[in-house]
């Protein structure tokens, strides 16, 4: 998330992602069980160097680490960074053009490294695109991609089966994939696939509400059967059917796995083995000395159902585990809430324009 704009550009950013979360959430994707008590997190690495401080994308590699920061204004930043597995460079690739605003990574089952050049604070770009750097290959290339409604802010990317790129946009986990394949020089048209529902959330977090609904990130398992969403306060994993990561998004229950009180959480990625999941955070607003620490949170494992022995049950209740009455309280209460956090932040946007108008 590049930090850019007056202040009231950012209150009319901020209003407008609450009314879009008040709007989801009367339409129905969260219920909220209370938030999972955290597993806590272990430290597995810190990154040295000062060249990685606004962290926005990271992928887990055999060797150690993949990562790339979010529209770096210093061209020394502008890379794509191989790290070892106790997070020291050991190699950087540059882009042949300015990217505008890079913010995840995805890692194909050929390896190929699938940079997010979709970052749109503003909402002005007219095309958005993915940088593909192939194994062992010094120079990424450069696919560009339109919206077919507008604009949209996306900071998370997954790939999918069969070589797509699906972008999960911020606000609104909205999914839109391109309609045909990518080429090099032509822009890809992008459809809407779907929207995922993330469950409600009580996590802790320096953006509050906002940064519980906030898409910062995704991944997907080393063997493809789960993909991941996080945002600023929690990763939701879902589980994957037939390489089909669509429905499982649009229509599965996520399991919650809290990350409580990262600085600025926006990068995700399973560990090798699938067993947990590694986050990093952005470091640049942090006091002096900060080190981007690489945090590992353990999966709660699948739970087989008595009903359906083959069927994993999550082993933490998520959004339509409660029956009856409790469902409906709780989406009236999630509903109410959103509503007036809604109502105060265009409050708060009239009385910044009002200001104005006094001042001419």
């Amino acid at each position: 998330m590049r930090r850019r704009g007056n202040g009231t550009r950012r209150l009319r950013v901020a209003a407008g992602a609450v009314v879009v979360l008040a709007v989801t959430t009367a339409h129905g994707p969260a219920v909220a069980d209370p938030t999972p008590t955290p597993a806590p997190a272990t430290p597995v690495c810190e990154v040295r160097g000062g060249r990685l401080s606004e962290i926005s994308g990271m992928v887990a590699t055999d060797g150690g680490f993949v990562m790339v920061n979010d529209g770096a204004d210093d061209e020394a930043r502008r890379r794509i960074f191989f790290l070892d597995e106790r997070c020291s460079v050991v190699r950087t690739v540059s882009y042949p053009s300015r990217p505008r605003d890079t913010e995840d990574l995805a890692i194909g089952a050929d390896g190929t490294v699938w940079v997010a050049d979709t970052g749109d604070n503003d909402r002005s770009r007219q095309t958005i695109a993915v940088w593909k750097l192939p194994p062992g290959a010094d120079r990424p290339v450069l696919y560009r991609m339109a919206y077919p409604d507008g604009p949209h802010d996306a900071e998370a990317l997954l790939v999918t089966a069969d070589d797509r790129p699906l972008v999960v946009t911020k606000y609104s986990a909205t999914l839109y994939a391109p309609s045909a394949p990518l080429r090099p020089g032509t822009t890809a048209r992008l459809e809407k696939v779907g929207q995922a529902r993330l469950p409600a959330s009580t996590t802790s977090n320096p953006y509050g509400a906002l940064g519980r609904t906030a898409v910062t990130g995704a991944a997907t398992a080393p063997d493809g059967r789960r993909v991941v969403l996080r945002t600023y306060a929690d990763a939701y994993e879902f589980d994957v059917s037939d390489g089909d990561v669509v429905p499982a998004l649009t229509g599965g229950t996520p399991r919650v796995i809290a990350l409580p009180n990262e600085p600025q959480g926006e990068s995700v990625t399973y560990s090798r083995d699938g067993q947990s999941l590694l986050t990093v955070s952005e470091t640049a607003d942090q006091p002096p000395g900060t080190l981007p620490t690489v945090l590992r949170y353990p999966l709660p494992a699948p739970v087989v159902s008595p009903t359906s022995p083959t069927a994993p049950e999550p082993t933490t209740r998520a959004a339509g585990d409660r029956t009856g009455r409790s469902d409906a309280v709780g989406t009236y209460l999630v509903t109410a809430g959103a509503l007036g956090l809604a109502l105060i932040a265009v409050g708060l946007v009239a009385l910044a324009r009002a200001r104005r108008s006094r001042s001419r």
